[in-house]
């Protein structure tokens, strides 16, 4: 049995991003000790090129009424509107200090990502940065669609369609291609994480919240416990190495979520989770599957595998069939084509020749006998059924709870 815990290592607070990322910290763990190059400690970055602006935020922007965007443990994002261009904005608010320990330099580091992605359109753009004595403040580009855990958890009829994941797939898969070549390591891909400009017609995907990153070097080992329990990969859980491909397997759930609509590891709790997680325990059934294409089921199979080295790479996904392909083939073709194959045969358009053992002569008066053979009609796949009837018959722990991420000491062992 291997501890959650590590001797030595302890997490400090954040939590999950909601909203515009409200998501506001950054676990620490055991790293490998071994001096850092210089603007950068321990997988954080130190530096930063925005001005950190002193002046009261309320100067310069007004909050809009209405409920918050997102909150966290440490932060609350809030939609504000620029008072000398009445442009929109997200404000994340930020506690600097969370129990008890001063958390600044997440928060530059957190900065820091933004401003290198600044240029890559599947990253939420980074407007200014206040500061007050108890708070950072960082003013972010308004997604006015929201998060895409919206539409994982909707109804069949309003949820995703697999050309549209096809697509914002694309987007995610080139945004961490980006990430990855640049160092980054995101470590909390979620659907809370995971933006839209708009929400009908659907826009495009924004990346958000960077309180969890690292910067990933090959000469350097991380191991921290950190990420959202549900997505979380099975070399978090064992405390081996962190790397690239940790973020691929959170693209394989949530690529699993968004066209199912089912955390395909979710337990009834988080120790639940993890052995799922662990063992490898999940279904490609076709009751989760009925309306998604093989090539969309082969995609995920290639990055939800337990072994980091052998998961496909943002590059290679970027290559694979699913997301290459010029269309879809209609999502529900596995229902269509039974339900004709089906009525073909109900039709009789295929009734086999019956021959008899005695050769009677072939001759006008020749007696015909005719054999009636009747087909019984049947359709492939579970009938459609309502939310409120699925619900009821699949498993409470396949449905969503979403938790903060693991960023506090969990006691016990859980896995071997």
């Amino acid at each position: 049995m291997i501890p959650l815990e590590k001797p030595g290592g302890r997490a400090s607070p954040s939590a999950g991003a909601a909203g515009a990322g409200a998501g506001a910290g950054a676990g620490r763990g055991v790293r490998a000790a071994r001096r850092a190059p210089p603007g950068r400690a321990g997988g954080l970055l130190t530096e930063i090129r925005t001005a950190v602006r002193s002046e009261p935020f309320q100067d310069g922007y007004s909050l809009s009424p209405g409920r918050e965007l997102g909150r966290g443990k440490f932060a609350v994002v809030r939609k504000c509107i620029k008072k000398d261009s009445g442009k929109e904005f997200a404000a994340k608010f930020m506690r600097k200090r969370r129990k008890g320990q001063d958390c600044r330099m997440e928060i530059i580091h957190e900065i820091a990502v933004l401003e290198l992605a600044q240029d890559n359109p599947w990253v939420i753009n980074l407007h200014e940065v206040y500061e007050t004595p108890s708070e950072m403040i960082l003013v972010l580009e308004y997604a006015a669609g929201g998060e895409i855990f919206d539409q994982c958890v909707a109804d069949r009829e309003e949820a995703f369609k697999e050309k549209d994941v096809q697509r914002l797939m694309r987007q995610i898969l080139e945004g961490v291609r980006f990430l990855h070549a640049h160092d980054v390591v995101h470590l909390d891909l979620k659907p809370q994480n995971i933006l839209l400009t708009s929400e009908s017609p659907l826009g495009d995907i924004k990346i958000v919240d960077f309180g969890l990153s690292r910067i990933m070097k090959n000469s350097e080992e991380l191991r921290e416990i950190m990420g959202t329990p549900e997505y979380v990969a099975p070399e978090i859980l064992s405390y081996d190495p962190i790397s690239m491909a940790t973020d691929m397997w959170s693209i394989g759930v949530l690529t699993y979520v968004m066209l199912t609509g089912i955390s395909p590891f979710l337990g009834d709790n988080k120790q639940e989770t993890f052995l799922n997680i662990s063992q490898m325990s999940l279904s490609y059934s076709e009751e989760e599957f009925d309306v998604v294409s093989d090539s969309a089921i082969d995609f995920i199979k290639t990055l939800l595998v337990k072994k980091p080295e052998d998961r496909a790479t943002a590059e290679e996904c970027l290559k694979h069939p699913w997301l290459t392909e010029s269309s879809i083939q209609d999502p529900s073709f596995k229902v269509k084509g039974a339900l004709a194959e089906a009525n073909a045969l109900q039709e009789g358009d295929s009734v086999p020749e019956i021959n008899s053992d005695t050769q009677k002569p072939e001759t006008e008066e020749s007696v015909v006998t005719e054999e009636l053979i009747v087909f019984t009609s049947y359709t492939l796949g579970q009938c459609r059924q309502s939310e409120k009837e699925k619900m009821e018959q699949k498993a409470i722990s396949k449905r969503f709870k979403f938790e903060e991420p693991l960023l506090q000491e969990i006691p016990g062992e859980f896995i071997y």
